[in-house]
């Protein structure tokens, strides 16, 4: 019997910078199969990167142990250095269900330099360079993980421990020319991009990417229905204008449901604060006009009118299914910000509820 187990990858500084998150998470998510239940963003401290660079080497075999020693000098050198005044900022991922740890080693693969098909994550994202003796000459794993599920409880619990001192909203980990004026903005990756696992989600952080902005915050989120009243309670009487308030209530009330599972008029009052059924994913960009940059690539409500390229043309449906969210105004990205919660730390208490019912 499959055992029900939780994984991990971080995805590298570098994997950031470059913009191959959305690659990285499309690959994930569409080739294992597995759930995708957690995520924070993190900007490791010395201590952090220390302690979890002192478990990396475990392998006896020569050869991997070698390349166990690269990712744990990598670690050190490239978790806590500043890059080009760039704080590293690394993507925490946590993925949950059968054989979850060999279904990640599977994905993510060992990063050798014979293997370049672009099979496994490392294969398209990773270099291992070597000279004409061997000696390796560059190195990028495109992400970190553990492959054994000792080693795995072992680095999620202390990633855990300073989730709050290191992870979050990494407010000041790229920097901007003095007097820039920078603006941070929300976007909801909605819940018809995870029906099933596909490359939808990467696919969507991937289209985003070309905004040039940083992400600087992450969660997994199941919307409550008082979250998403609260959230989408100015559509409502726009709707009602325009459909007449018996219909725009309806509408008002299946968007509602789209997003949290439920729609208000069948949720029992002590149901409406209980995380819904749906799941999204809130992403945090920041950087110069972020706002628009980011509804530009957005596309319009409506797919059919969204210009190509746009995300909601290639991933959205009608418009209400419509791939993602993003604020339309700087006030109203801090007003949606506080009503999902997105500072919020539901990353430890995930993976200590874990662990203390196996």
């Amino acid at each position: 019997m499959q055992t029900e187990q939780l994984a991990y990858v971080i995805v590298t500084p570098y994997s950031m910078r470059k913009s191959r998150t959305g690659g990285i998470v499309g690959r994930l998510i569409s080739r294992t199969g597995l759930d995708l239940v957690g995520g924070r963003m993190f900007a490791p401290g010395a201590e952090l990167a220390k302690r979890y660079v002192d478990t990396i080497v475990t392998e006896t075999d020569p050869r991997h142990r070698a390349t166990q020693e690269l990712i744990r000098d990598y670690v050190l050198k490239n978790f806590t250095d500043e890059k080009n005044l760039q704080c590293p900022r690394v993507l925490f991922l946590i993925f949950r269900g059968p054989d979850a740890v060999e279904r990640i080693h599977e994905v993510v693969g060992h990063i050798v330099h014979e293997r370049t098909s672009g099979e496994t994550i490392r294969d398209t994202y990773g270099d291992y360079l070597t000279d004409d003796s061997g000696n390796v000459v560059y190195f990028e794993p495109g992400v970190v993980t553990a492959f054994e599920p000792s080693a795995v409880e072992r680095d999620l619990r202390l990633w855990a421990e300073f989730s709050d001192s290191d992870g979050g909203i990494l407010d000041g980990a790229v920097p901007h020319p003095p007097g820039t004026l920078i603006e941070k903005t929300l976007v909801l990756i909605k819940p018809d991009n995870f029906r099933f696992p596909n490359l939808r989600p990467g696919g969507v952080i991937e289209v985003f990417s070309r905004s040039g902005l940083s992400i600087i915050g992450f969660k997994v989120h199941q919307m409550s229905v008082a979250q998403a009243e609260e959230f989408y309670g100015p559509v409502l009487p726009v709707l009602e204008e325009k459909l007449g308030a018996k219909s725009g209530r309806e509408n008002w009330e299946c968007i509602v449901e789209f997003m949290a599972g439920k729609k208000p008029s069948e949720c029992p009052a002590e149901e409406r604060e209980a995380p819904g059924t749906e799941k999204s994913i809130a992403i945090v960009y920041q950087g110069v006009d972020a706002v628009r940059k980011i509804r530009d690539v957005l596309g319009p409500t409506d797919p059919a009118k969204a210009p190509p390229g746009s995300i909601r043309k290639e991933f959205g449906q009608t418009i209400m299914v419509n791939a993602a969210h993003a604020s339309d105004s700087v006030e109203n990205a801090k007003r949606e910000m506080a009503i999902i919660r997105v500072e919020e730390n539901n990353f430890k208490p995930l993976i200590e509820n874990f662990y203390r019912h196996q």
